[in-house]
């Protein structure tokens, strides 16, 4: 039997974790952020005073490093080591590590080997930035989730004053800081973020979470289910 796999990516603030989140709910199946996995490793290497543009000090760093995720009730456990660090990844300077230390080559390696092997055995909505292009190409059901910049820095504001951890942070310097990470991303020489031919493109600038979900589960059932509701 086919396993679902469902590829989503996108530029940081679009929307994408809380879409792919809502769809593997929807779907029943497993949602699996990859983003949180390089995540993990960024917070190893500024743990162990490692800058994570560092290539030189990152490559040793990784032949003891293991990274894996959990199933928590339909929640992602990030597990580093073996300690589960879910809550400590989310911050703006664990966010830029995770950017940086995606560039290089045997970071990207070793995750796309763990989530390649997740995908073969497990129904799941993947989302990152080049699940489409490298970690599951085959897939039949791809998307891309963006908005506008402006759009993006408004929600990444609005997510760090509820939380308390804004730092003074104005408007306009975090849609610099989103811009700069976009340019980041898509210039990367291995596996950069891109919206592949066959990736449906879904804009959530003036779109509800719900529509953005529908667009997806809509495709996915199209594809993997038959008309009687069950899958093929």
């Amino acid at each position: 039997m086919t396993h679902i796999n469902v590829a989503i990516d996108g530029p940081a603030g679009a929307g994408k974790s809380t879409v792919a989140k809502a769809a593997a709910k929807e779907l029943g199946i497993l949602y699996l952020d990859t983003g949180a996995m390089y995540r993990a490793v960024a917070l190893k290497a500024i743990r162990l005073g490692i800058n994570p543009n560092d290539a030189e000090r990152v490559r040793p760093m990784l032949k003891n490093t293991h990274i894996s995720v959990e199933n928590d009730g339909g929640a992602q456990r990030t597990l580093l080591d073996g300690e589960d660090v879910s809550g400590l990844i989310r911050t703006q300077q664990v966010s830029k590590g995770a950017s940086d230390i995606g560039v290089i080559l045997e970071v990207r390696q070793m995750l796309v080997r763990e989530q390649q092997r997740i995908a073969q055995n497990t129904d799941l909505v993947m989302e990152g930035r080049d699940i489409g292009s490298c970690v599951i190409p085959a897939s039949p059901c791809k998307f891309y989730i963006t908005a506008s910049s402006d759009e993006r820095a408004a929600r990444r504001l609005k997510e760090l004053e509820a939380s308390g951890r804004d730092e003074g942070k104005t408007l306009e310097q975090l849609k610099a800081e989103i811009e700069a990470r976009d340019y980041t991303d898509s210039h990367r020489e291995f596996a950069p973020l891109t919206r592949v031919s066959d990736a449906i493109l879904v804009d959530t600038t003036d779109m509800t979470i719900e529509q953005a979900v529908k667009t997806v589960t809509d495709r996915v059932k199209a594809v993997y289910y038959n008309e009687a509701g069950g899958k093929d």
